[in-house]
């Protein structure tokens, strides 16, 4: 699932699963980080888009990506070994800065199991520029970002704009 503040079709990026998962078998975990963009645009968003939904599916790893100007928040869930591989990769790429991981817990299931990865436009209950610079991530805690990922899964299980 990805959020951000552009405009594209609310379910791209949904899968069906197979209803036999790996997950009756693998050790999941969800990883949840921030960053901030470097070279944030269109051009930037549709290829992290475009790498996202291709290597998730090949993975096997789901999650939401909330994206803005000045933010990615990004929570990634699945098999451990595939998830970790992702935030090493993640943590790699040229396009993030200053990568700050924010939960780190196995699951017994998944939130965005059925999401590869969808965009929508963030709204309200992303936290505001004034206090993402105020330094909110350094006082926010694993249980207010677990809910905010939980919420927007909800929404768009029910499929509510955001």
């Amino acid at each position: 699932m990805l959020i951000c503040d552009g405009s594209t079709d609310v379910r791209s990026g949904f899968v069906s699963h197979d209803p036999v998962r790996s997950d009756a078998i693998a050790d999941l975990i969800q990883v949840v980080y921030a960053s901030q963009p470097f070279g944030y645009d269109i051009a930037a968003l549709s290829s992290i888009l475009r790498d996202a939904r291709r290597l998730n599916e090949q993975d096997d790893v789901t999650g939401a990506l909330v994206c803005r100007h000045d933010i990615y928040l990004q929570l990634l869930e699945g098999p451990a070994e595939k998830v970790e591989a992702t935030f090493a990769r993640i943590s790699r790429d040229d396009r993030h800065a200053g990568i700050k991981e924010l939960v780190r817990r196995p699951v017994s299931e998944r939130i965005f199991g059925d999401w590869a990865m969808l965009h929508d436009p963030a709204t309200s209950w992303i936290w505001t520029r004034e206090e993402i610079a105020d330094g909110i991530l350094n006082r926010v805690t694993p249980a207010d970002v677990v809910a905010m990922f939980e919420a927007v899964a909800l929404k768009a299980k029910d499929g509510l704009p955001e």
